[in-house]
């Protein structure tokens, strides 16, 4: 063993008496509160623990309870968008509800208003084509509904049945049908003419140019068709000029809005026979 082993060794060994006597005398001499200068001691580094310990097991806790908080905010927000859904929905239903009872207490009223007979019907299906316009409704030859009968709605007249019926539906061809047309004559001056479809809108063919035809002049059926009754509206002028022959051109909107028919009246009665009226006007 060297003389450093033994130095250090004797270093040790006196630490160790020092510390020994610090703690004899610390649990010996006696504080203010009562307590000796070890116990004093102990306590201070056991509370240091404890609040270091409380600390770290508060601040888990508040992060646990922000977590636990959170997750419920997030359900209550979900539940929340999901009552909002379903109530935009059953706003949306009562909206269209309220639309149809309006339509149908429209189509009633023109149905009591008619002296034909006529039979109410939903649209229930569409084809739309370059050529050919036309949709389906829920009456057939059940119904007593055949072809050529007139289709009208509140806003005017419709078009025709076309075809045959099957028992519970039949097909209804649009006056804006590229193969539809119609008797008509402009109501203020009975000027007479024949409307015709073009795919999306009308025009009245077969006016003289000698005819006055003023933009916003209203279109009636004249009844010489065999199929409408005189006087169901058909639409307003849109347009009108000279045409390159002895007839003038002259652009018609429909009074009922074709891309939106949800309801129709089929008019069971034949229409009465029309005296024809002046076509020069």
């Amino acid at each position: 063993m060297t003389v450093l082993d033994i130095r250090r060794r004797t270093g040790v060994l006196f630490l160790a008496v020092m510390l020994g006597h610090l703690i004899l005398i610390s649990a010996q001499v006696t504080t203010k509160s009562g307590l000796t200068t070890l116990e004093a001691i102990v306590f201070g580094a056991v509370a240091g623990v404890q609040r270091a310990a409380s600390w770290a097991i508060g601040g888990v806790t508040g992060t646990w309870n922000r977590y636990v908080d959170l997750r419920h905010v997030q359900a209550e927000n979900a539940r929340l968008e999901q009552e909002l859904a379903a109530l935009r929905m059953r706003l949306q239903e009562q909206h269209a509800l309220a639309l149809r009872g309006t339509r149908l207490e429209l189509l009633l009223g023109l149905q009591r208003a008619l002296p034909q007979r006529t039979l109410a019907a939903d649209v229930i299906a569409g084809d739309a084509s370059a050529w050919f316009r036309t949709v389906t409704i829920n009456r057939g030859s059940r119904d007593g509904v055949g072809r050529d009968l007139a289709v009208i709605a509140p806003g005017g007249a419709v078009g025709r049945v076309v075809g045959d019926p099957t028992p519970h539906a039949a097909r209804v061809q649009l006056l804006i049908d590229r193969n539809a047309g119609a008797g008509a004559l402009i109501d203020r001056t009975r000027a007479g003419g024949v409307v015709v479809g073009d795919g999306t809108g009308l025009a009245m063919e077969f006016v003289s140019n000698l005819t006055e035809v003023r933009v916003g002049d209203v279109v009636v059926t004249s009844g010489l068709d065999g199929i409408f009754a005189k006087g169901v509206v058909i639409g307003t002028v849109r347009e009108v000029e000279a045409g390159v022959g002895v007839y003038r051109r002259i652009a018609v909107t429909p009074a009922v809005d074709f891309s939106g028919l949800e309801e129709v009246l089929v008019v069971m009665d034949a229409p009465p026979a029309a005296p024809a009226e002046g076509g020069t006007g």
